[in-house]
């Protein structure tokens, strides 16, 4: 097949998803696949018209991918690397190139990419591509928006308010710790572990950096989990453990920051349990494809918790869904295959 992957973009997750975005272009070219990594912001400069040859060039279009730094990508200097100035969020080719295909595997994170606006575009053009939809992806990227959706549905959540505009809350009506996070981020950056009153505006000043709306959410002393969904059916759970501190940026993407272990060490009747709530998320968000939904288990009472749900989740060296695949026998070249194949089915 010829296969676009579609990587990179403006998100605060740019570094991430490039680092997903090779991992899924090598596995497709060793199964034999035309693949094409693309960044779709900076696209594919050429002076003469694009073709499908392109999808024939032997070259390596990943080597120039570096592995995810323990920091944010600055992104400053984005706009100046585009001739055209970036005025439209796809770079130059990228929908031509995408048309070409026989698909687009989405390896984007973050906005932009993670939050539907890409989708809604190709479904426009009559371009498949791989994940849910546009409308399942916006829900999901706002967590305030989904965690109502979860409560309406009976899925516990932390209790939590939301924020907007820079408005501030009295530190006295807030327990702690607590945690305060950006409402449409991901990869754990914009959210902050308070765990003193009158360090409560700080992280809010912190979280409203990277967009107008901030969660205030209870903290929930326990364990961490993630259960990944493919066509409505839950993987094996899997348990994350940071060595220090909680599943931030650095801990997610830095080898050797956590303990993974998959299956999770839980009883029959929490794992189900979990397992319940992560598919009743996909289907109340109206996901198709595949997701990702991470959860706490309090430590006081096995009380189960949805913190929010991925409609891209990470396919880095570290990342939670091929970990989970594995487990059931699932190589990561057939986890990839298995997505471009349920992503075609919907």
């Amino acid at each position: 097949m010829k296969i676009v992957v579609l990587a990179g973009g403006t998100s605060t997750e740019r570094d991430v998803s490039l680092s997903s975005g090779s991992k899924i272009y090598r596995a497709l070219k060793n199964r034999g696949h035309k693949a094409i990594l693309l960044d779709v912001w900076l696209g594919y400069e050429s002076e003469t018209p694009v073709t499908e040859d392109l999808f024939d060039l032997d070259v390596d279009w990943a080597k120039d991918i570096q592995a995810v730094s323990a920091e944010c990508p600055d992104l400053s200097h984005l706009k100046e690397l585009r001739r055209d100035g970036g005025k439209s969020m796809f770079g130059p080719n990228v929908l031509a190139l995408c048309d070409m295909a026989d698909i687009v595997f989405l390896g984007l994170h973050g906005a932009n990419g993670e939050d539907g606006r890409i989708q809604a575009a190709f479904d426009l053009m009559g371009i498949p591509y791989t994940g849910t939809g546009y409308l399942s992806s916006a829900l999901a990227m706002d967590k305030s928006i989904s965690k109502e959706f979860f409560r309406n549905a009976g899925i516990p959540t932390p209790a939590g308010i939301t924020l907007k505009c820079g408005e501030q809350v009295d530190p006295a009506s807030v327990p702690y710790p607590c945690m305060v996070k950006t409402a449409c981020g991901g990869s754990s950056v914009g959210t902050y572990r308070v765990e003193r009153p009158e360090d409560l505006k700080e992280a809010l000043d912190a979280a409203y950096a990277f967009g107008d709306d901030v969660i205030v959410e209870q903290f929930v002393t326990g364990r961490e989990f993630s259960v990944g969904v493919i066509d409505g059916k839950a993987l094996p759970v899997i348990e994350i453990a940071p060595l220090e501190g909680f599943y931030d940026y650095k801990n997610k993407y830095q080898p050797g920051s956590t303990i993974e272990t998959c299956p999770a060490e839980l009883s029959p009747e929490l794992t189900a349990k979990m397992q319940h709530y992560a598919e009743r998320v996909f289907e109340v968000l109206g996901m198709r494809s595949y997701a990702r939904m991470d959860f706490m288990l309090s430590a006081s009472d096995d009380s189960i918790y949805c913190l929010e749900a991925n409609t891209l989740p990470g396919m880095t060296p570290t990342s939670l869904l091929p970990q989970e695949a594995a487990v059931i026998g699932m190589s990561f070249e057939d986890l990839c295959e298995k997505l471009i194949e349920v992503s075609l089915r919907q």
